[in-house]
């Protein structure tokens, strides 16, 4: 058997076009719009909290993710429980970029553009309904939040919403806090909570 010595190995690769492989995506992705087969749309965005992942549907958008909820995971329950019919496709995140760069810049206090609620059912939803309410640079105490969602005595279920939010920094869950003042727990980890915690006191 013939052996290719060890410094040609990689000459019989095939060299990737990236630039053709960017035309090919972004032809995909355009023909799967036009055609109605992109149901969610998702791409990464480097922030001072870590990388989020965003991903929208046609409605709005459906899931923000931090690292630590590894987003390939997210990528996965998002096809089982939306649409297998998932692709990056940028350009359909793009108003949230710009509005999540603004908020980190300290320009924006709250967030204009459309939510897809369909992750969150009952009483999860109704506790997420009302956190945009709480005013930027304000928190809340998870039972005045469960009393303004109307069931006073679900404090426990109100922290249950807030850790499962699929919607963090842009429905923000944040701002809800342990009655004496201390974070109490955070999907994005106490520092992440700390750091938007900060920016909106500033």
């Amino acid at each position: 058997m013939m052996t290719m010595p060890e410094d040609h190995l990689f000459d019989a690769l095939p060299v990737v076009d990236e630039d053709a492989n960017r035309r090919l995506h972004a032809w995909l992705v355009a023909a799967a719009a036009r055609d109605g087969l992109l149901d969610v749309a998702y791409r990464t965005l480097e922030t001072p909290v870590g990388t989020l992942l965003l991903a929208a549907t046609e409605q709005g958008l459906v899931r923000v993710a931090y690292d630590r909820e590894d987003h390939d995971a997210v990528l996965t329950t998002l096809a089982a429980a939306v649409s297998p019919r998932i692709l990056a496709a940028p350009a359909r995140l793009d108003p949230v970029v710009r509005q999540l760069a603004e908020y980190f810049d300290g320009g924006r206090r709250v967030f204009e553009v459309p939510l897809d609620f369909r992750l969150s059912k009952g009483f999860r939803r109704a506790v997420l309904s009302h956190l945009p309410d709480i005013a930027y640079g304000r928190t809340e105490s998870y039972a005045q939040v469960a009393a303004a969602a109307g069931s006073p005595k679900a404090v426990r279920a109100v922290g249950t919403a807030c850790a499962t939010n699929p919607l963090p920094v842009v429905v923000p869950c944040h701002r809800v806090v342990r009655s004496d003042g201390s974070f109490g727990g955070y999907v994005g980890g106490e520092d992440a909570k700390r750091t938007l915690l900060t920016l909106e006191a500033a």
